[in-house]
């Protein structure tokens, strides 16, 4: 074996991609009002529902929220009154605000839950 293959292989060997995981999270809606959600990731630029789409959680109801992420990827909520954006939780509809609490790593099999209070 060459030199040269053997650095291909051993490049190839330590290149790792992003293991893909299956989680969820359980968006609980204690308001009056509806609420518009999304999930944003930090690590990279994706939206869940995306599209320009929201996920749309009716007064005092619940949803579960199924997504795929990639592994140890974060993933922050932003939430609003649907129809009034000037009232949100986590980040915001815009992904802009400050949040120490509503970021969560994705993990493999696991749930998540969010609760949207008065």
């Amino acid at each position: 074996m060459t030199l040269f293959r053997m650095a291909v292989l051993a490049a190839l060997v330590c290149t790792t991609s992003a293991k893909a995981a299956d989680m969820a999270f359980f968006v609980k809606n204690l308001r009056k009002e509806a609420v518009a959600v999304e999930l944003f990731s930090r690590d990279r630029e994706t939206v869940w529902p995306g599209n320009g789409k929201v996920f749309l959680i009716d007064p005092n109801s619940q949803k579960s929220v199924p997504l795929s992420c990639n592994q140890g990827e974060r993933i922050c909520y932003g939430a609003w009154v649907d129809g009034n954006d000037r009232i949100s939780a986590g980040v915001g509809p815009d992904n802009d605000q400050p949040c120490d609490t509503c970021c969560f790593i994705c993990v493999e099999h696991t749930t998540e839950t969010i609760d949207l209070v008065p």
